[in-house]
C-alpha cells in the first residue's frame, strides 16, 4: 500500500520565522484536507509533499519508490499538455472522466473564454486521467458555482490514491476527506474525519486548555493571597524583633537574649523560606498561564446602542428587465423584490447568471442613505484598500475602538493593520466589513465576502454576522457560510429570481 510519511519535518523561509517545525504525519490512500489560517503554511506543506521545496530538517518519504505525483495549483492559465492529452485520448478512463466532468474537447479552442469552473474541471480531469499515486490540490473550488463543485466532488471521490487538498470549502472537505491536517503556529496535526468532525476534536482540546488555564489562574490568585499573608507575617516578625531589641530590660542577661534572638532568627528564616517557595510557585504558575493563547471572539457589546432603520424597506426593485452593466444584454426579467430592515438574504445561482447585476440594481433602488449601507464587492482595487486604512485612522476614538475590536476578532492585529501602508486583500475585506459593523450600518451587501479569507476567518465572520441586527444581502457559493447567516434564498437562474427559505439547498 502506498504511503506518505513525514518525520520531524521542519521548514522555514528564513531563520527568524519557522513555518513548520517537527511535523509527524502518515498518510495512506484517501483524501486529506489541509486547513488553517492564511500564512500558516498550508501551501508550503503542499509544496513539500510535491517535492518543490526541500525540508530544512527531518524527512519526507513517498512509497513505493518511484510513485507518481500530480499537482493542481489554484490558477489554471493555459491548457497544458496533460489537458490536451485528456481531450484527445480515446481510452476508457479519459472518456469516463470527460463524461463525469461534462468536458467537451471542442472547448479547448476557446480556452481564453472558459469560466474558472470550466478550466478547473479540465485541470483536475487531466490530473485524474494520469492516475497518480499522490494528487495535490490547492483551493480547487475557488470562484466556482455549486454545479461545478458537485461535478468535481463526484470525480475526486473516485480517486484511489493519496489525495491532499488545501481548501476553505467545508462542504467539499466533509464530503471527500477521511482526515484533516490542521496547520497553525508552525505545527501540522492530523485529525481523523472530515472538517466538521475534526473541528469538534480540536475545539474540545481548546476547551480543555481553557479549563486548564482557568485552574492555573485560580491557583495564581490563591498563591498571591498566600504570598501577601506570608509577607505580612514576615514583616510582623521583623517588627517584633526590633521592638524586643529596644525593650531589653536590666535583668535580661546575655544567655537569655541569645536564646531569644536564636528563636526569632529561626522563625524569620522559616518565614523567609516560605515566602521564597510561594513566590517561586507563583512565578511558575503565572508563566505557565501566560503561555495560553485564545481566539478573540466578537462580543455582542459591539452592537450596543444600534438603532435600526426608521424605514421598513431598505431596497425595492420593480423592473420589467435588468441588464448587465446598465445597457448590456438582458439578464433578468420581471423582477419584483424588496429587502426589509431585518431581512437576511442569500443570493445563489450559476456563474454568469446575473447575481452581481441583481445586487447593483438593488443598490440603485436603495431607499436609505448610501452612508448607512456597506457594499463589499468581489474584488477591491489598490486605491480602495489604501482608502480603507485612511478612513479607519480618521474615526472618532469610540467608533475606532468598536471597529478595531471587530478587526481583532476577525483575525487581524489592529496595531499592525493601522501602521501598514496597504492591507492585504484578505485584511482589506475584514477591515471593510468591520467598518460597516462597527459604524452600525443599516444594511450589509456582501458579494462573495469569503474571497481571500481562510477557514478560521470565515468562521469568525459567520459569528459576527450572526449577531448583526441589520439587513444582510449575501452573494456566496459557500452554502455552509450562507446558511449560517441568512434565512431567505434568492436563486438567480434562467433570467428569473426564485424566492424560498434558505433550507432549500441551492
Amino acid at each position: 500500500m502506498s504511503s506518505l510519511r513525514a518525520h520531524r519535518l521542519s521548514f522555514s523561509y528564513s531563520d527568524a520565522s519557522p513555518i513548520l517545525t517537527d511535523v509527524d504525519l502518515c498518510l495512506t490512500p484517501g483524501w486529506y484536507g489541509i486547513v488553517g489560517p492564511n500564512g500558516a503554511g498550508k501551501t508550503t506543506l503542499l509544496r513539500l509533499f510535491a517535492g518543490d521545496l526541500a525540508p530544512d530538517a527531518g524527512s519526507l518519504r513517498l512509497e513505493p519508490r518511484g510513485a507518481s505525483i500530480a499537482v493542481c495549483p489554484q490558477a489554471v492559465e493555459r491548457a497544458d499538455a496533460a489537458i490536451r492529452a485528456l481531450a484527445e485520448a480515446e481510452g476508457g478512463i479519459a472518456r469516463r472522466l470527460r463524461g463525469e466532468l461534462l468536458l467537451d474537447p471542442a472547448e479547448l479552442g476557446r480556452w481564453a473564454t472558459l469560466s474558472p469552473g470550466e478550466r478547473k474541471r479540465w485541470q483536475i480531469g487531466a490530473a485524474l486521467a494520469a492516475e497518480p499515486d499522490l494528487l495535490l490540490l490547492d483551493e480547487p473550488t475557488n470562484h466556482i458555482d455549486a454545479d461545478a463543485r458537485a461535478l468535481l466532488a463526484g470525480a475526486l471521490g473516485g480517486f484511489r490514491g493519496i489525495g491532499a487538498c488545501v481548501s476553505h470549502d467545508r462542504e467539499l472537505l466533509d464530503a471527500l476527506t477521511v482526515g484533516t491536517i490542521r496547520v497553525d503556529r508552525a505545527a501540522a496535526q492530523l485529525y481523523p474525519g472530515g472538517y466538521s468532525a475534526a473541528r469538534e476534536l480540536w475545539e474540545a482540546e481548546a476547551r480543555e486548555r481553557e479549563e486548564a488555564h482557568q485552574r492555573l489562574r485560580a491557583e495564581e490568585r490563591q498563591l498571591r493571597r498566600r504570598l501577601g499573608e506570608e509577607r505580612r507575617e514576615q514583616a510582623s516578625a521583623d517588627a517584633e524583633r526590633s521592638v524586643g531589641k529596644r525593650a531589653k530590660g536590666p535583668r535580661d542577661h546575655d544567655a537569655r537574649g541569645m536564646i531569644a534572638n536564636f528563636r526569632v532568627s529561626s522563625a524569620e528564616a522559616r518565614l523567609s523560606r516560605t515566602v521564597g517557595v510561594t513566590r517561586s510557585k507563583l512565578e511558575k504558575v503565572s508563566a505557565e498561564a501566560g503561555t495560553f493563547e485564545f481566539e478573540k471572539a466578537v462580543g455582542r457589546s459591539v452592537f450596543v446602542g444600534y438603532e435600526r432603520s426608521p424605514a421598513p424597506w431598505l431596497f425595492v426593485l420593480d423592473a420589467p428587465e435588468v441588464r448587465a452593466g446598465g445597457g448590456g444584454p438582458v439578464l433578468l426579467r420581471d423582477v419584483r423584490l424588496g429587502v426589509g430592515r431585518e431581512d437576511r438574504i442569500r443570493i445563489a445561482g450559476p456563474n454568469g447568471g446575473g447575481k452581481t447585476t441583481l445586487v447593483k440594481a438593488l443598490l440603485a433602488g436603495a431607499r436609505v442613505p448610501a452612508a448607512k449601507v456597506l457594499y463589499v464587492p468581489q474584488e477591491l482595487g489598490e486605491a480602495e484598500e489604501a482608502a480603507l486604512i485612511a478612513a479607519a485612522r480618521r474615526l472618532p476614538p469610540e467608533e475606532r475602538g468598536r471597529v478595531m475590536s471587530l478587526v481583532a476578532a476577525l483575525g487581524v492585529e489592529p496595531g499592525r493593520l493601522l501602521a501598514s501602508a496597504r492591507p492585504s486583500p484578505g485584511e482589506a475585506r475584514k477591515l471593510m466589513i468591520a467598518l460597516g459593523l462597527g459604524q452600525h450600518a443599516w444594511a450589509l451587501v456582501l458579494d462573495e465576502p469569503t474571497n481571500h479569507l481562510d477557514l478560521p476567518s470565515i468562521e469568525r465572520l459567520e459569528r459576527a454576522l450572526a449577531d448583526y441586527p441589520g439587513a444582510l444581502i449575501l452573494v456566496t457559493h459557500d452554502r455552509a457560510f450562507g446558511r449560517s447567516c441568512t434565512s431567505t434564498l434568492w436563486t438567480v437562474a434562467g433570467g428569473d429570481v426564485l424566492v424560498s427559505s434558505d433550507d432549500a439547498g441551492a
